[in-house]
């Protein structure tokens, strides 16, 4: 086989903690064995379906794709870290996507809307998946899915027979996410009809829990430090070492969130992680329910260049104590750079009082207890 050289993804561990950039974690030990054992599947099964003979036999038989993966823990364990070795193993011969769950069903949906429109009709649902799978499996023979999380009624209802046609193309697929299978879409509307998709993922992929004692995000959180005064080159040169180790240096993209309506430009995201200025939160008209939603697309905000805001500035003081009401309740990481400390960054009279909690939500932001508490969904 022309791939043996290629090192695996237990070879990139095991080189990680040689040159002690990781620390050693039994449990992140143990998925990437597992993924190791994707990797040689992966391998074996892509070398074996080249031949025109095996194609054939392979229609008829339709033998089964290499079980996929599925990891799962609380943020800050490694899932992410895990996955990038998994997906740089796979030679370059082999065609692979790296995708973020919510990214790769907004294609879904896409594909579906335009075979509608192109045939004139409405084309049944199950008359579109399969070849979806088709065109999904002639560009991607390996699919990673990172931060997997469902929370859209339509999403729920297409992902068994969705996965079931990829499966059928011999798609490999890893997921990482924070959510166990059984706990999936929990509440959801006609959840009962998104139970074969956690049946599914419990007969075609393998389960590891990735439930480490040690957040390591929380500790280069802790390490690094969260918020940066004042605003000079040294702060900002400080924000964008914790955004890319926090990130891994992976590419960012750009994300949209639709709220009533309305779009909210996500400048720079990745890995669960958006950047924005204050510009671009806080002098906007938006409210409680555009910052609840980038709550729950996002574990970390990154939130740069706050001014020291007077009573000329009281709306944009207004939105930034709403931000960090909605980030605080929700228990997500907020990295700031700012003209100066939380206790005067605002210096007018109109929200005097009720800045005093921001100021003291801000300061607990910061501190371990704060950073190394379990992240709600």
């Amino acid at each position: 086989m022309s791939h043996l050289m290629n090192p695996t993804p237990f070879d990139r561990y095991q080189s990680l903690l040689r040159h002690k950039t990781i620390d050693p974690d039994p449990m992140q030990e143990l998925a990437a064995n597992i993924l190791t054992r994707l990797y040689n599947d992966v391998l074996t099964y892509e070398e074996q379906i080249k031949g025109w003979k095996y194609k054939v036999l392979w229609r008829m038989n339709k033998k089964m794709p290499p079980r996929g993966v599925y990891i799962h823990g609380p943020v800050g364990r490694g899932k992410s870290m895990l996955m990038d070795i998994f997906y740089d193993s796979i030679p370059l011969g082999i065609k692979k996507r790296r995708v973020h769950f919510h990214q790769f069903m907004i294609e879904v949906h896409d594909y579906i809307h335009s075979r509608r429109t192109e045939e004139g009709i409405l084309e049944d649902m199950d008359a579109a998946l399969p070849s979806l799978a088709l065109v999904i499996s002639n560009r991607s023979r390996v699919l990673c899915f990172d931060e997997f999380h469902v929370t859209d009624v339509a999403d729920a209802m297409l992902l068994s027979r969705l996965f079931t046609a990829m499966f059928d193309q011999g798609i490999s697929i890893v997921i990482t996410t924070n959510w166990a299978p059984d706990d999936l879409y929990k509440g959801g509307l006609q959840r009962e009809r998104f139970l074969p998709f956690i049946k599914l993922v419990k007969e075609r992929m393998e389960i590891m829990a990735v439930e480490s004692p040690i957040d390591y995000r929380a500790r280069q959180l802790k390490e690094m430090s969260v918020y940066f005064f004042p605003l000079t080159v040294d702060s900002q040169r400080r924000a964008d070492d914790l955004f890319r180790a926090l990130t891994g240096g992976n590419e960012t993209g750009q994300d949209l969130l639709s709220v009533k309506g309305r779009t909210i430009e996500v400048p720079i995201a990745c890995k669960g992680i958006a950047r924005f200025s204050f510009s671009q939160l806080c002098e906007r008209p938006l409210g409680a329910e555009d910052y609840l939603a980038l709550a729950k697309r996002y574990h970390t905000i990154f939130l740069e260049n706050i001014p020291v805001l007077g009573y000329d500035r009281r709306n944009e003081a207004k939105r930034l104590m709403t931000l960090v009401d909605v980030l605080y309740d929700h228990h997500r990481n907020l990295v700031i750079t700012a003209d100066d400390t939380p206790h005067k960054i605002y210096t007018g009279h109109d929200h005097a009082f009720e800045f005093q909690r921001t100021i003291s939500r801000l300061l607990e932001m910061q501190g371990d207890a704060y950073l190394n508490r379990t992240v709600q969904s």
